[in-house]
């Protein structure tokens, strides 16, 4: 592929803050732009050759042949467009992105992929130019490239490709952050106006959504190294009193693996032998060869997590642990409790 910019190249990356930052937090002022919750792709085209260059080693081209087709259709014959690839569902309306259908589309089978490009299309939604024809700009500061990704985009005709919405003013990103959570997305991104396009460096700046919620700790999976806790297994209660899997907090230290062995050794079910109880999660597609065992425990433990969204019955991320709630009990741990954003319509925020 012969483009005006060194292959492969990597995405920019963003790095978390607090709150959504003001203008005047880097020189020459922000951007600010929808956080969209896809697969990150760079989009590029050198004739009737399409490739969507994912952040890891696998190319996502081959699992969305409906993105390729429009690309090749309507992108200039040379460009690197940096990009997400989106999936959506619900009814006209009220749709939202659906990231348990995206996931979907990350299949083996060269058949099953055909189906659901027709089943469960995908989009694409456009934020950055990185090279049109002969011209490179990321060396370009993000406004020159904002303003030449939207000449790109005046000409592309396509239903399922869409260039996201922008602003400099915080509070339309304020805004943002709180109405279009409840259509999937992820937050905002803030851009310095004034900087270049800087493959794999976190140059940008991201506010996500966190909520906390409170829930049962039911089993534990051991430490890759074979020593301690590798990750503790989470449920909330339905209204029939069923546990239910919602997720999984991972993040610990050597030493407090160590040290949660000890401390949940007394809920550990075991046998009338006072053998440990042998226990599975349900297997998917995505863990057909992954040991899904785990150490089942007594459903007393009460932890309290910070989270970013559920889609479902099930932490969209991996959550955070933040304390033990020994004064919360087990049943009150509801699953219709947890703090879900106002539903809102996909439509409206992919309109350009």
């Amino acid at each position: 592929m012969d483009l005006p910019i060194d292959l492969p190249v990597t995405p920019m990356l963003a790095k978390a803050v607090t709150a959504v930052p003001e203008p005047d937090a880097v020189e020459g002022g922000l951007a600010y732009e929808p956080k969209w919750d896809g697969f990150r792709c760079i989009v590029l085209r050198d004739g009737d050759e399409v490739e969507l260059a994912s952040r890891g080693a696998k190319p996502l081209t081959r699992y969305f042949p409906e993105v390729v087709a429009s690309v090749r259709a309507t992108f200039p014959q040379r460009c690197a467009v940096d990009a997400e690839v989106i999936v959506r569902a619900g009814r006209g309306g009220a749709e939202r992105l659906s990231w348990e259908a995206l996931t979907a589309r990350i299949h083996p089978a060269a058949s099953r992929v055909a189906l659901l490009s027709k089943e469960t299309p995908a989009e694409l939604v456009c934020f950055d130019l990185l090279a049109e024809g002969s011209t490179a700009y990321l060396d370009e500061p993000f406004s020159i490239r904002r303003a030449a990704l939207e000449r790109l985009m005046q000409d592309v005709r396509a239903p399922s490709i869409h260039l996201t919405q922008v602003s400099t003013d915080p509070e339309v990103a304020r805004d943002w952050l709180e109405r279009f959570e409840g259509a999937g997305l992820d937050g905002v991104v803030a851009k310095p106006l004034a900087g270049a396009y800087t493959p794999g460096k976190r140059t940008m700046l991201k506010v996500k959504h966190k909520r906390t919620a409170d829930a049962v700790v039911y089993g534990y999976r051991v430490h890759k190294s074979g020593r301690g806790v590798g990750s503790l297994l989470l449920g909330l209660y339905t209204d029939g009193g069923q546990l239910v899997g919602v997720g999984g907090i991972a993040a610990f230290s050597d030493k407090q693996r160590l040290a949660l062995v000890d401390e949940l050794a007394p809920l550990v079910e075991r046998d009338d032998a006072g053998e440990v109880v042998h226990a599975e999660t349900d297997r998917s597609r995505f863990s057909a060869s992954k040991d899904v065992s785990f150490v089942p425990l007594r459903p007393e433990k009460v932890v309290e997590v910070a989270f970013d969204q559920m889609e479902g019955h099930r932490f969209r991320h991996t959550v955070t642990f933040l304390r033990w709630r020994p004064d919360r009990e087990p049943r009150s741990c509801l699953l219709d409790q947890i703090d879900r954003a106002p539903a809102y319509d996909l439509g409206e925020v992919l309109a350009r």
